[in-house]
């Protein structure tokens, strides 16, 4: 069997890391795994490069915004030569697109549902777009319980949606370095004995003008704690000039953007995440496989992962001082850490690994095409599967056998 991964990707982030974590999963069952990127101005290389060098075929299309009709027959093209059994789209653009694609080639088709940030005017468009073509999908997979009460909300019928969390891969996060946690040190000007960690993109619905505000209630109590915040975005200058107002410049660092934050995060003492929205948050994920306790606001699929007063603690949404005091809670003590941490580990072992989710996608697979992935497919009934007629235009190449 062979699948399908269509996105756009601008990094090697998030999803991304999910789409390939589920590829090797997926490799051991018989599953192959290709993926399809639109060429984002040549941003989609850190992506579909990672993919090859891990063995997987991965191809940027031709054309894309604007020329989306060129992008469509660049799509179909590709799903004729590749003639996957199912198709799996990540993004709104992926669903507008490779819905129109997969009906030409009678392939299933996915869309993977991660949340909707309403960051701003052109992106509630565009989310707006994507939940009208959720409804049309063959089958929406919501990487949580709570977004998929909102997929059914959009109009998805309660029948075609599937709930399959992020998963992790423990593996990133063992034998950790410990010259990463003196390099955490150095990004403070005074001596630090407890680190908070923070990442994510600087952007409204992430919260973390929340985060600043509670900073500043817990050094006000404690100025031994510094608080560490990775990420860019369109709030970084805002948020410099919360910082300063708040006399945090020597307390909380904005650290940018770091490729190697896998490295930092056995070294926190903590993570928090403010957040006013989530699908299911990967940093979590992170935090818990490196033993890290969460602080987190109680939001999306995030209580589906931190359990309060277990591996971490919960928050209401935009309450500095609720959020301060659960930081303080959990620093608490040496051995408060320990335990919140070594079960935040072991929930990730038990609930969240790759292979749990790949269990889900193959019982997903076999649904949609009548088959286990490990059973040979049918014989085509007149035409091999990958051809098409030869005087047959794009728009109505022949269709996949599945």
């Amino acid at each position: 069997m062979r699948v399908a991964h269509l996105t756009a990707s601008t990094f090697y982030g998030g999803p991304e890391r999910q789409m390939l974590g589920l590829a090797h999963a997926l490799t051991a069952a018989g599953v192959e795994s290709v993926f399809l990127s639109f060429a984002e101005k040549g941003r989609c290389r850190s992506f579909l490069g990672r993919a090859r060098h891990a063995g997987f075929e991965a191809v940027a299309l031709e054309h894309d915004t604007p020329w989306l009709r060129a992008a469509a027959r660049d799509l179909t093209n590709q799903l004729t030569r590749l003639c996957p059994d199912v198709l799996f789209c990540h993004g709104y653009k992926a669903n507008l697109l490779g819905r129109v694609a997969a009906r030409r080639q009678h392939i299933p088709v996915v869309a993977v549902s991660r949340g909707w940030t309403r960051e701003n005017w052109k992106v509630r468009v565009y989310e707006a777009l994507d939940r009208w073509h959720l409804r049309r999908m063959d089958r929406v997979v919501a990487v949580s319980a709570a977004q998929a009460a909102k997929v059914r909300a959009c109009g998805v019928p309660s029948e075609r949606v599937r709930v399959i969390h992020n998963a992790i891969d423990p593996e990133r996060f063992a034998g950790p370095d410990p010259t990463y946690r003196a390099k955490l040190l150095r990004y403070f000007r005074q001596r630090r004995t407890r680190i908070v960690g923070a990442a994510g993109r600087l952007s409204p619905e992430k919260g973390f003008d929340v985060l600043v505000a509670a900073a500043a209630k817990v050094v006000s109590e404690d100025d031994t704690v510094g608080f560490l915040l990775f990420g860019e975005g369109p709030c970084k200058a805002s948020l410099v000039k919360q910082i300063n107002a708040a006399g945090l410049s020597r307390s909380l660092v904005l650290s940018g953007f770091r490729a190697d934050l896998d490295r930092f995060f056995p070294f926190l003492d903590l993570l928090v995440l403010p957040s006013y929205t989530e699908g299911l948050p990967n940093v979590v994920l992170e935090a818990f496989a490196s033993g890290v306790p969460v602080v987190a606001t109680a939001v999306g699929g995030t209580p589906e992962v931190v359990e309060d007063g277990v591996s971490g603690y919960l928050t209401p949404p935009g309450d500095a001082a609720a959020l301060a005091g659960r930081i303080l809670d959990a620093l608490s003590s040496e051995q408060n850490l320990r335990d919140l941490g070594l079960r935040g580990r072991q929930s990730v072992l038990e609930h969240f690994t790759f292979e749990r989710q790949a269990q889900r996608y193959l019982e997903l697979l076999t649904e949609l095409t009548g088959r286990p992935p490990s059973a040979a497919p049918p014989a085509p009934a007149e035409q091999p599967r990958a051809t098409a007629p030869a005087t047959a235009p794009a728009e109505t190449e022949a269709p996949c056998q599945v």
